[in-house]
């Protein structure tokens, strides 16, 4: 049996447990969260935490609050996959830009 047919047979619902523990976990991330900030890390160390605390809350909250823990891959992969490949395309588009900066600076120096 199945996460998703176990689930509909008990009629949809989940252990207060769960969410209670997801709860203490978000909570746990936000403190990390502002740790980094209380703690003064400066630059890339920063934003790096910042950004892992900021996704791995946004994925529980999306995982288990919006139940995409226990829906189909089809439907997980049509509503993240968009998502990623924006990502990375702004990733080579950063990239692309950092070049183009770079070779008009030689060319103009």
């Amino acid at each position: 049996m199945t996460t998703s047919q176990a689930h509909d047979i008990d009629g949809g619902q989940h252990p207060i447990s769960l969410y209670l523990w997801i709860w203490g976990l978000l909570f746990v991330l936000s403190s990390f969260s502002y740790a980094v900030d209380y703690l003064q890390f400066q630059g890339y160390l920063r934003w790096s935490l910042i950004i892992i605390f900021m996704l791995l809350k946004a994925g529980l909250i999306i995982a288990i609050f919006m139940h995409m823990a226990w829906e189909r891959l089809a439907l997980i992969c049509a509503i993240l996959l968009p998502p990623i490949v924006l990502l990375v395309l702004i990733g080579l588009m950063t990239l692309e830009a950092d070049y183009v900066f770079l070779t008009r600076l030689l060319f103009f120096a």
